[in-house]
């Protein structure tokens, strides 16, 4: 059932949401050059790597590595991006993970393929089970705020209680969230 709800979630917004996905990527691509979308290489269901698609938010050339590891990630950050993230904006192409069956609506977010950190933890935990999602329970307590084993616990947390009801309140907090821009320092 999750996986049917998944499928019909990011096609429908897909669909809704495709002319401000076509208006972003007009807008990356004009404020600075490169590619609208940045592919990063993110740890999947049972710790598989495999391609997220994500509005490039960064100047070409930045390092792929989680910003809070930049020296100096204000100067990496383009302003459109800053915008993207503080609202979720750049996060939108992952419905096509989620469409493809990479991700989940609902889910751990995707850590880095180098966040050894946070998968360990997670594998620990059991969490490599679930198909990552492009919200979830930790990111409605806190996003970018939360340390890495608050975020682990959190995931596995989900694990335990997971159902449809939760899902649709994550969802419904993430909206919240996002639109708040709370809990994203970069």
């Amino acid at each position: 059932m999750k996986r049917g709800l998944d499928i019909l979630g990011a096609l429908a917004g897909l669909i809704v949401l495709s002319p401000v996905l076509l208006i972003l990527a007009v807008a990356v691509r004009l404020e600075s050059p490169g590619p609208a979308l940045h592919w990063s290489r993110r740890v999947g269901r049972f710790n598989k790597i495999f391609a997220m698609p994500k509005f490039r938010s960064m100047r070409t050339g930045a390092p792929d590595v989680a910003t809070h590891l930049l020296p100096d990630p204000e100067s990496w950050i383009t302003p459109l991006g800053r915008l993207m993230r503080r609202t979720s904006l750049d996060e939108l192409p992952q419905l096509w993970s989620v469409l493809v069956g990479d991700m989940s609506l609902v889910g751990p977010r995707p850590a880095l393929f180098n966040q050894d950190d946070l998968v360990g933890l997670r594998t620990q935990a059991g969490v490599e089970v679930l198909r990552p999602g492009l919200t979830g329970w930790a990111q409605v307590h806190g996003r970018d705020e939360l340390p890495i084993p608050d975020k682990a616990r959190l995931d596995a947390e989900y694990l335990a209680r997971r159902s449809t009801w939760m899902d649709l309140s994550i969802i419904a907090r993430t909206a919240v969230t996002a639109f708040s821009g709370r809990g994203v320092r970069h």
